[in-house]
């Protein structure tokens, strides 16, 4: 998927010009849309939630919970000292995209108001992974029905709302014949059937997540995959939900690259040595892709390789092993690009082939579901081929026995499969730290100077909830629990 129109995208300069990071502010006023055209709505809510998704995914706290990166200044993130957490982006997105559902219901625009519903479980199901309990039935009617304090809703009661949206999604486009506008749709250029393929791999993201709580979780998932007929989904990398960037303007670039370099300042964003002693382990040909060399190895104190990753949670993070100089950076060469012409492989995505691969070899393995022609072995290897395909070494990697070496010949554990995806998840979205918090795994060591109890478990609450919503607030954590990083939300007890 290629941008080749990029006047609709120009349009929206004013609203994206510099993706808000961890929701820190409100980008758009819910109660003053800028039109109340449907595709252009549509490709607001797009281009925004995929925007603010993938820079969460570079150089926020998602980042420093999977244990990707080591922060070696303001070392607020990696030490775990998070704090509340704003959300007002996110719910600007969804009011936006709420008006999206309003006005394509008045205009009879099925098509639209799927691609609304899609949307809507996307936002609401990253909210409710990121805090819990949130407000959800009640938020967004401000307007129309004078809420400006919304109850909470338990995650228990918010998922299987979003599943259903979902499937409504899929059930509406299958009986639509009515055309999304290929201009606005800036995800997949008007077609339908890539939208219920997003809409049916995303709902089996979401039924894995709470498979532990969710009894019906792998009914559902067969239900998916034994009828692609009514429930498409993903065939291939060509139906990844994601978007390149133009990388002509801050608003439009890769987060790390020239131009919206907003906080992932190579200087102090490190490889974490989590990350880089894994892919050393495996001869992971996806290590000379993503991490630059060390500079010398001559005065180096600790670590004499060629790649060296920066421990997480230490002390002096800047001095380890001797200095800037003995450790490795991300690759300037493939991340430090705006993306567009500069580096096509940069994208925001929102789900990717790779990950449903994943997906569905872990239930396979866990004996839960069956998909035709295949083994939880073969998804198992098809996840790593698709990963390696994307980064540009799949030859390499067949070729120089990758899939033959003790730690990377399929198993049968979990470790293997999630430490595996993990890898391949690399700043996809919040995915790397939502795997691992659910299943342990890959096994992190948090670091000597790590707060709290371990890797975090959720973001804290806004402190403007306590302030302005405190009532609300205080029943929801009755019920929830302790509003702390470690406290489990519904899925992970």
């Amino acid at each position: 998927m290629k941008f080749k129109d990029k006047t609709i995208l120009i349009l929206f300069l004013a609203v994206f010009a510099s993706c808000k990071k961890d929701f820190d502010k409100i980008n758009t006023n819910p109660n003053s849309p800028v039109t109340t055209n449907t595709e252009f709505l549509m490709s607001d809510v797009i281009v925004s939630s995929a925007y603010a998704y993938q820079e969460n995914a570079v150089d926020r706290r998602p980042a420093s919970a999977a244990r990707y990166l080591t922060l070696v200044r303001n070392t607020g993130y990696d030490l775990f000292v998070w704090g509340p957490v704003d959300w007002g982006d996110i719910y600007s997105r969804l009011a936006v995209n709420k008006t999206l559902m309003e006005t394509a219901a008045g205009r009879g625009e099925n098509q639209y108001i799927a691609i609304g519903k899609i949307m809507k479980a996307f936002n609401f199901g990253y909210l409710t992974d990121l805090y819990g309990d949130v407000p959800y039935a009640q938020a967004l009617k401000s307007k129309e029905s004078n809420i400006i304090h919304p109850e909470y809703d338990k995650q228990e009661n918010i998922y299987p709302d979003l599943l259903k949206e979902l499937r409504d999604a899929n059930d509406l486009l299958k009986n639509s014949t009515a055309e999304i506008n290929v201009k606005g749709d800036v995800l997949y250029k008007g077609k339908t059937l890539q939208w219920r393929k997003f809409a049916n791999t995303l709902r089996l993201r979401m039924l894995l997540r709470i498979s532990k709580v969710y009894p019906q979780a792998f009914t559902e998932m067969q239900e998916i995959i034994s009828n692609p007929v009514n429930y498409p989904v993903f065939e291939n990398s060509n139906d990844n939900a994601e978007m390149v960037y133009l990388g002509t303007t801050a608003g439009y670039s890769w987060p790390g690259g020239p131009l919206a370099m907003i906080d992932f300042d190579y200087l102090k964003t490190k490889v974490s040595k989590e990350l880089v002693d894994r892919l050393i382990q495996r001869n992971d040909p996806r290590l000379g892709v993503w991490v630059e060399p060390v500079k010398s190895t001559v005065g180096s104190t600790v670590d004499f390789n060629k790649y060296v990753g920066v421990p997480n949670a230490i002390d002096a993070p800047s001095n380890y092993n001797g200095g800037e100089d003995h450790v490795s950076t991300f690759s300037s060469s493939f991340f430090r690009k705006n993306g567009g012409s500069t580096n096509p492989a940069l994208k925001a995505s929102f789900i990717t082939y790779t990950e449903m691969c994943f997906i569905l070899a872990e239930a396979m393995q866990l004996g839960k579901i069956t998909v035709p022609g295949e083994t939880a072995e073969s998804m198992y290897y098809k996840g790593i081929r698709e990963s390696m395909s994307a980064y540009g070494v799949g030859t390499v990697a067949a070729t120089g026995n990758y899939y033959d070496q003790s730690l990377v010949k399929y198993n049968g554990t979990l470790e293997q499969l999630i430490t595996q995806k993990w890898l391949a998840m690399l700043f996809k979205g919040a995915e790397g730290w939502f795997d691992q918090r659910r299943t342990g795994f890959p096994a992190f060591v948090p670091g000597p100077l790590a707060g709290g109890s371990g890797i975090p478990k959720r973001y804290v609450y806004p402190d403007a909830e306590s302030a302005l919503n405190n009532d609300n607030y205080k029943k929801a954590i009755s019920v929830f629990g302790t509003d702390v990083e470690s406290t489990l939300m519904w899925y992970l007890k």
